[in-house]
């Protein structure tokens, strides 16, 4: 869906024109404050929940992206001077879209904007955490090797806010629905959160096992016995989370693994007795 009418192509481009005149990009990205108004404004009522800010904001990105390289602006700096001139967090989300797109298509750049998407996952904004947690997939899908030391190493650190952004990043959906095919790559990456202690990350470790168990149900009951029988409290917690899924086609069998005899998740409650 193209959200870019004629005058709204026009407005950034002047813009740029602009700034690279003037340098002001505080103007500039109050403008694209504006723009982002109006491009969710030309998504239809009815595709709204479909389609929301995020999408406003990737769109943005993409465009932006595409229009600095043909204008020869050095995209790093471009980067940097917007996110020091507005605290609008859609607009800093999409010069973090940028940037992924940079990194995207230029590996050698990799070391010098992931500092970038750290900062971004430990701002108090939790739309900023979670864009920067969805502009990550396209870099780990990109370059899945290079990506897994950083995420090795995020997975592990003191900051609760950084290791769930590392379990988003590995949530086998939208750009990461690959991992569904090699579910190893992000298991052996999340393994260092089965014992996490604070509900935010843990939360998104059963969440992102419950993913996982849409297509590989047996290997995540396997993963689920294990935590269960561990005797540690978090990784029980984080087995029952990731039955969510499970327990509508085996609640039996999630039952026995979970040793209970009911299992409630939300509005919805599982009994033993109901089965036999």
């Amino acid at each position: 869906m193209d959200l870019f009418n004629k005058e709204i192509r026009t407005t950034i481009l002047e813009s740029l024109h602009q700034l690279k005149k003037v340098q002001n990009y505080t103007d500039f990205t109050s403008v694209l404050s504006d723009v982002l108004d109006d491009l969710y404004k030309n998504i239809p009522n009815e595709k709204r929940i479909s389609y929301g800010r995020y999408y406003t904001i990737k769109m943005l990105a993409k465009h932006l992206y595409d229009l600095l390289k043909n204008e020869e602006v050095p995209i790093y700096d471009f980067v940097i001077n917007s996110l020091e001139s507005t605290t609008d967090y859609r607009v800093r989300s999409v010069s973090l879209g940028i940037v992924s797109h940079y990194g995207f298509n230029d590996k050698k750049q990799l070391s010098r904007i992931i500092p970038l998407f750290i900062q971004f996952a430990s701002e108090k904004n939790w739309e900023t955490r979670e864009n920067a947690a969805s502009f990550f997939k396209k870099l780990i899908k990109a370059y899945p090797h290079e990506m897994k030391e950083y995420l090795n190493d995020f997975s592990t650190s003191k900051d609760p806010y950084i290791r769930r952004f590392t379990s988003e990043t590995l949530r086998p959906v939208s750009e990461n629905k690959w991992i569904h095919k090699n579910p190893s790559y992000s298991l052996s990456i999340l393994q260092n959160m089965f014992q996490e202690s604070n509900a935010y990350p843990r939360t998104s470790v059963g969440n992102n096992l419950s993913d996982l168990a849409k297509k590989n149900p047996e290997l995540i009951f396997q993963i689920v016995q294990k935590l269960a029988e561990s005797g540690n409290k978090h990784s029980y917690w984080i087995a029952y989370r990731a039955c969510r899924n499970l327990v509508k086609n085996q609640p039996i069998k999630v039952m026995d693994l979970l040793q209970i005899d009911k299992f409630r998740y939300k509005t919805n409650v599982y009994r033993r007795n109901d089965y036999k």
